[in-house]
């Protein structure tokens, strides 16, 4: 997973904001008819009928937003292995049952539905699951244990307020799928080289190195590298934009929550 340095507390780079309110000719398109094909808003339909990708729409978001809810259970004084089994469990309960019939369309984010869900869960289900012995139920998720908790360790606590730090999480979860994404992109065309030596200026002009020093590195002009950073830039808040567009309802809810996100991930 694509790791950069957001914030201090976090361990992540604070990312440059995209300009929600201006987004660029070459952004992606959220009209009505190309929106209603993106994760979240699939689901949703899904909970009040049979949508056809519904579920599998669901699977993905689960398995990319996983990590900020098993933080949360382990905050909520659950052990390690606990907060797995709480994770593996509420995901499995989340797509047998018909939990998306209560979601409102009108309050449609999917990280505030899955945060109210597992409290429900934590308060009304794990303890009737937890008869359940260890590993004993259905593993939807691939969790790696070790690294999951190194990272849960690493974090600053946010003692008062874990909700909080939910969403800082959350925001950093898809600030590293969009990095991710980003770095495939150039290793699938040949330039992971040049991701690597650029990729520190998608936060701003924060690079130890300068544009003269890359462009010695990679033996090309100065203006060439400048040029590149731009187009990695537009690149990412694109990307951006669109992996945030996977979450909401509605494409008028975009630019509000990428406002939201910038603001808990800085």
């Amino acid at each position: 997973m694509e790791r950069l340095l957001v914030g201090r507390r976090w361990g992540y780079p604070r990312p440059v904001p995209p300009e929600p309110d201006k987004p660029s000719d070459s952004s992606p398109r959220t009209d009505p008819g190309v929106f209603a094909t993106t994760h979240w808003s699939v689901v949703l339909a899904a909970g009040h009928g049979s949508v056809p990708g519904a579920q599998e729409a669901l699977e993905k978001l689960c398995r990319t937003y996983w990590y900020p809810l098993y933080a949360f259970a382990r905050r909520q004084g659950n052990s390690p292995e606990d907060a797995q089994d709480v994770t593996q469990e509420f995901f499995s309960r989340l797509l047998e049952k018909n939990y998306l019939a209560k979601a409102d369309p009108d309050r449609g984010k999917f990280r505030t539905f899955l945060l109210r869900s597992l409290k429900n869960f934590l308060i009304n289900e794990w303890k009737r699951a937890g008869r359940l012995k260890r590993g004993g139920g259905l593993e939807f998720l691939s969790i790696d244990a070790h690294a999951a908790e190194d990272r849960y360790a690493a974090e600053a606590p946010d003692e008062s307020n874990p909700d909080a730090e939910y969403e800082t999480r959350w925001a950093v979860t898809l600030i590293e799928q969009v990095l991710t994404a980003l770095r495939q992109e150039f290793n699938l065309a040949d330039k992971a080289r040049l991701f690597e030596e650029l990729k520190g200026f998608i936060w701003g002009d924060k690079s130890t190195t300068s544009y003269a020093e890359i462009a010695e590195h990679l033996s090309l002009s100065e203006g060439t590298v400048k040029v590149a950073v731009h187009r990695l830039r537009q690149r990412f808040r694109e990307l951006l934009r669109a992996e945030v567009a996977h979450t909401v309802a509605r494409p008028e809810d975009i630019d509000g929550e990428l406002r939201h996100l910038i603001s808990v991930a800085g």
